[in-house]
């Protein structure tokens, strides 16, 4: 495996000799140095510069601090209602504009048709965006090569550098089915790259699951043990670098750790290979501009081992990811509680949620040791 993602020219950034212990090193050493000067981790009130020849930056710079409308999709999809929380885009995105947020990922581009008489235009939507100073970072829609121009036209009239999808590139386990997906994806790749844009897949945790391509074959020729490889991270060795990219839903990168550790193997012997979500961006760090900053509290005695949460309070470590894929300028975050909306009960729950989650996303800092 590692031989081919040399031969992609994927095992490059932002060190190709980059190994889980050396990350984890490093992380200890950046803590010790700021330790020694007497520096906390996290610092919300972000000085122009610290004591002792340090800065402190933002470690997600603010233009680059997003969110995915799924996590709202309540109020942008509400009729008119007098409960006072802001419904459809107009209302929506002026609201998230308030809090800090800079970028939205869409999830669909359909309000309540209550709010204009009818449904609203890209065109429209491209304006709310531009009246509030936002800026369309990518979208969740289905990709495939019969709709796939429009899809860049929609994309092209909100401004969007990036177009994706919520759903992997194919459902199956099996090797031949992954071939054949990075065929199709490396050419929509290049048709998108033609307008100026990026294409990317966002991943669930079973993205990061075995790959099914050794073994004895079943009754239909299918594989039936794995190599160990995963099947995203194959996925990534056969696409063109420069024409497939990747969104990372770290929560979900953090139940496949927690679910997905064994496989069987080609002599039917049963083998652990813990995944690792920080290594897997870490080694290919350019291929990831958006990422999902969703947060979970660790609850074993559920299947997915995480329960989701506002970002900041859960025990997914951000401070660690995101200092130790660096590439500041390059990486985007898109905040997403997919539990977020509070139904009728609550109909502020979600645009509360997405406030709490920017603040914390606003205090992650990294320090630099400056020139006196």
């Amino acid at each position: 495996m590692d031989e081919l993602l040399r031969r992609t020219g994927e095992l490059t950034a932002p060190n190709p000799a980059l190994t889980r212990r050396k990350i984890l090193a490093a992380s200890a050493g950046a803590a010790a140095v700021l330790g020694a000067a007497g520096l906390p981790v996290l610092q919300t009130n972000r000085p122009a510069r610290a004591a002792g020849g340090w800065s402190v930056d933002p470690l997600i710079p603010e233009q680059n601090r997003g969110i995915i409308l799924y996590a709202v999709r309540d109020r942008i999809s509400a009729a008119p209602d007098d409960s006072g929380v802001p419904y459809g885009f107009e209302r929506v995105l002026a609201r998230l504009a308030e809090m800090g947020y800079k970028e939205i990922e869409f999830a669909g581009y359909n309000q309540n048709t209550a709010i204009l008489g009818r449904q609203i235009t890209p065109t429209e939507i491209r304006k709310i965006l531009d009246d509030n100073g936002l800026v369309a970072n990518g979208c969740h829609v289905s990709i495939n090569a019969a709709t796939f121009q429009q899809q860049l036209d929609i994309a092209e009239e909100l401004g969007m550098k990036n177009i994706g999808t919520g759903s992997d590139p194919t459902n199956s386990n099996y090797q031949s089915d992954w071939d054949a997906a990075a065929d199709v994806w490396n050419e929509l790749g290049r048709q998108a790259k033609e307008r100026q844009m990026r294409l990317y897949t966002h991943n669930h945790d079973a993205a990061y699951n075995f790959l099914l391509d050794s073994g004895p074959l079943d009754a239909n020729g299918r594989p039936t043990r794995s190599s160990g490889t995963r099947k995203l991270e194959y996925f990534m060795a056969k696409t063109e670098a420069q024409h497939v990219y990747f969104e990372m839903d770290i929560y979900w990168g953090y139940v496949a750790r927690h679910k997905h550790h064994t496989f069987t193997n080609s002599a039917g012997q049963q083998r652990t290979r813990v995944f690792d979500p920080l290594l897997t961006v870490a080694r290919r760090a350019r291929r990831f501009p958006l990422f999902h900053a969703k947060d979970g509290n660790k609850n074993l005695e559920l299947a997915n081992g995480y329960e989701m949460v506002p970002l900041g309070d859960g025990d997914i470590n951000f401070q660690q990811f995101f200092q130790t894929i660096g590439h500041y300028d390059f990486h985007h975050a898109n905040w997403e509680q997919d539990t977020a909306p509070g139904g009728s009960a609550a109909p502020g729950q979600s645009l509360a949620f997405a406030e709490r989650s920017y603040q914390h996303m606003a205090e992650l800092t990294v320090y630099n040791q400056t020139a006196e």
